[in-house]
């Protein structure tokens, strides 16, 4: 089995378009990604891969969830593209193209992509994705690269509201 873990980034502060790449996340942003990484340490989710936008809110949100979850920061892989925008095969091609001695892959970033990839992957449609909206998708194959759309299933699915 593989899962990939899809992190939409905490809340982030409602102001500085004009510089979106470096957008900070808010007070309330980093308590939602330490109460929702909690959660997973409490379902022993055991991370091997972090691939990240680079966006200062995602990455920041990855820092938060590493050291929660026992993952060496310096192992986050930051990917440019996931900021700039992904096509559905780019994405489906960046899971199958992990390490398959990998089992579970966390990827951290940004609405609307990151909601429309969490449909693509399920065999069912979650609603909404909110700020730090986590969702865990299992599939039944051995290697990544034999991942396609709409073959997942939904192992968890966690909001901070949810914990509140």
């Amino acid at each position: 089995m593989k899962r990939v873990v899809i992190v939409r980034h905490a809340k982030s502060v409602p102001y500085g378009y004009e510089d979106d790449f470096n957008r900070d996340l808010t007070d309330r942003g980093k308590n939602d990604a330490k109460l929702v990484s909690n959660e997973l340490v409490k379902k022993r989710i055991n991370p091997d891969v972090f691939i990240s936008s680079p966006a200062k809110r995602a990455l920041k949100t990855a820092r938060i969830f590493a050291d929660n979850l026992g993952f060496e920061r310096s192992q986050i892989r930051e990917i440019k593209d996931i900021y700039n925008g992904l096509t559905t095969s780019e994405f489906l091609e960046l899971i199958q193209s992990l390490p398959d001695d990998a089992g579970t892959a966390f990827f951290f970033g940004h609405n609307p992509g990151f909601h429309f990839f969490v449909n693509i992957l399920l065999k069912i449609s979650v609603n909404e994705m909110p700020t730090c909206a986590t969702v865990g998708i299992d599939f039944s194959v051995i290697v990544w690269n034999e991942i396609e759309a709409r073959t997942g299933d939904l192992a968890f699915r966690i909001t901070p509201k949810m914990l509140k």
